[in-house]
């Protein structure tokens, strides 16, 4: 029941990326196709509230559970890991028609499709764990 606020909003997340599609195959191969501005008001969106959030961690005005200040941790720089990274992540999700988070809503939609990419992202991050050592930072 302590955490049950978490589950409230998770539950809302799920339903706000339901009702705007953001689950959609569809959506995803217009964006990939630079058909619509759907899915860029959406991504848009996430990242102005991240930056707000990331702003308010850092002046100490949002506190853990605990009440502790939340720091951060700073990224390393590196253009050709990200672009690298980001490259391999869209074509995962251009290829499955999901990013990590509607997975999870999608097996309430679809269970059979939902599994086969959560089978398939979970093979992806066990083989990005083995081979994370060698890989550059």
């Amino acid at each position: 029941m302590k955490n049950s606020k978490f589950l409230v909003l998770g539950v809302f997340f799920a339903i706000v990326l339901s009702k705007s599609q953001a689950i959609s195959w569809y959506r995803f191969y217009e964006m990939f196709k630079f058909q619509s501005f759907h899915m860029y008001g959406i991504i848009g969106g996430a990242v102005v509230i991240s930056m707000v959030f990331m702003q308010l961690f850092k002046r100490g005005i949002i506190k853990d559970i605990h009440g502790n200040n939340i720091y951060p941790k700073q990224k390393k720089k590196g253009f050709v890991r990200t672009l690298l990274g980001g490259t391999l992540f869209g074509l995962g999700w251009g290829i499955s028609g999901a990013c990590a988070a509607p997975i999870f809503i999608i097996l309430g939609f679809k269970l059979i499709p939902a599994i086969l990419i959560l089978i398939g992202a979970l093979i992806g991050a066990f083989i990005y764990g083995l081979l994370s050592k060698k890989l550059p930072n």
